[in-house]
């Protein structure tokens, strides 16, 4: 008996140390990566010919004519890597098909859209204001910000607050939004907010261009700011007036959502920003997309688009009675005024410091494609202005910053989490080669070989 417990014992021990040792060595598989140029995230130079040495999930050593014995070694042969993109305003799963609606809110649907985001190279997201109670009571956002689902890792900003009959619009699934009628409202709906743990808390100041009779009122948004900032989380706003912006700034505003669209900045909001630590999100594509599908854009066309919307929604934006009606529409001469403002502020407020990270306010309804909107956003910021590398910087380690996740993800060193996209060529040259998706790679391992490829 006593021998036969010995040798139980000792094949327990055995196959325990080889489990161990399994486990181990899943933990720490070696890939090293020959031969690349490194675009970083940082802003300087992409470096030519260099290696990265990935163990596990984390980069282990950047640097040319790295060796690693036992590491699998992928020859890129001078292909460009860049860190993956982080947008810090988009929506997720109410859209579907061309509505947007509740009932589109699902497990399934959620995922699916975060898997067209990684397929686009976009490791992190966050949503600003509309997600729904299923998120939190199912897990799915604990499960997908700590990587442990498929797809981009989802960050929130739990329910929005907006006005009474007014912005954001209810026809838009914005009906789990707070609306205060009076700032004593504002203390039990931010403890909800709270309880969730949201990465920023989302508010909407706008009219709409005069389609509501009125925005959310100073008295009632800077409840909500200080009431944010006691429980020690910042307020982001979309917002559209130079002059609600100086107003917000003033109060306390820590994110400014949207552009700034009727006049050009003055240099006493831009001081103002900077010496506050103000963020700027610029969402361009959002102007753009509202008037540009009556011009028939050089890219309609492209696979790299039409890969990234909902079913039904190319027959709808190419059809001629939708781009009639866009083009003879009373404010479309406002929405492209509106469009090229917001590259005019979009220049001054990066050439004053001020730190502007990359969002496009896609999924919000079915004309803002997921995934093609924040590569457009990247070569949206260049006409603006910015150089390509400039650009990058603000959709990688910028908008990590926002997401206050930069200790891990938006720039490629040692130490990170290897979030990256391996590109066919090089986007310094031209920002539209972000677009040249060749694979995807989440926490060391490929996820993706971009949105074209064939399942």
């Amino acid at each position: 008996m006593m021998m036969k417990q010995m040798i139980k014992g000792l094949v327990t021990a055995v196959c325990a140390g080889i489990l161990l040792t399994a486990c181990h060595n899943k933990d720490n598989n070696k890939v090293l990566l020959k031969h690349v140029t490194l675009i970083d995230g940082n802003g300087g130079m992409p470096v030519p010919m260099t290696d990265i040495l990935i163990q596990g999930d984390t980069i282990a050593a950047i640097g040319a004519g790295l060796e690693e014995g036992d590491a699998t070694v992928l020859d890129l042969g001078g292909k460009t890597i860049m860190p993956a993109l982080i947008s810090a305003h988009v929506h997720v799963g109410t859209l579907k098909d061309t509505t947007t609606k509740p009932e589109n809110y699902t497990r399934t649907n959620i995922l699916a859209q975060l898997h067209k985001y990684e397929d686009y190279g976009i490791g992190n997201i966050l949503v600003m204001g509309t997600d729904r109670p299923m998120l939190f009571e199912s897990g799915l956002r604990d499960s997908s910000e700590k990587g442990l689902m498929p797809g981009a890792r989802l960050h929130t900003a739990g329910y929005g607050f907006g006005a009474v009959d007014g912005a954001p619009p209810l026809s838009f699934a914005m009906d789990k939004v707070f609306r205060p009628a009076t700032p004593e409202q504002v203390v039990p709906e931010m403890d909800s907010v709270a309880k969730l743990s949201p990465t920023v808390v989302k508010m909407w100041v706008d009219d709409f261009n005069g389609k509501y009779a009125q925005k959310l009122s100073p008295d009632i948004y800077r409840k909500i700011i200080e009431e944010a900032h006691k429980r020690k989380l910042r307020v982001a706003s979309h917002l559209y007036y130079l002059s609600d912006a100086k107003q917000l700034v003033a109060d306390g505003l820590d994110i400014i959502g949207h552009s700034i669209r009727d006049k050009v900045v003055d240099d006493t909001l831009l001081a103002a920003m900077k010496e506050k630590g103000v963020v700027y999100i610029p969402t361009l594509s959002l102007d753009e997309f509202a008037y540009i599908y009556a011009r028939k854009p050089e890219w309609i066309n492209d696979p790299f688009f039409k890969k990234s919307l909902e079913p039904g929604v190319y027959e709808m934006i190419t059809s001629q009675a939708y781009q009639d009606k866009l083009k003879n529409a009373p404010d479309y001469p406002v929405k492209v005024a509106a469009f090229e403002m917001a590259l005019r502020n979009l220049e001054k407020i990066s050439s004053a410091g001020i730190l502007v990270a990359l969002g496009t306010d896609s999924g919000a309804m079915p004309l803002r494609a997921q995934g093609f909107s924040e590569h457009l956003e990247l070569e949206l910021m260049v006409q603006a202005g910015l150089t390509p590398l400039q650009a990058i910087t603000v959709a990688t380690r910028n908008a990590a910053k926002v997401l206050k996740i930069d200790q891990q993800y938006g720039t490629l060193e040692k130490g990170k989490v290897a979030d990256f996209i391996i590109l066919g060529s090089n986007p310094e040259v031209n920002i539209k080669n972000t677009r040249t998706i060749e694979a995807v790679y989440k926490a060391g391992k490929e996820v993706s070989k971009g949105p074209l490829a064939k399942n």
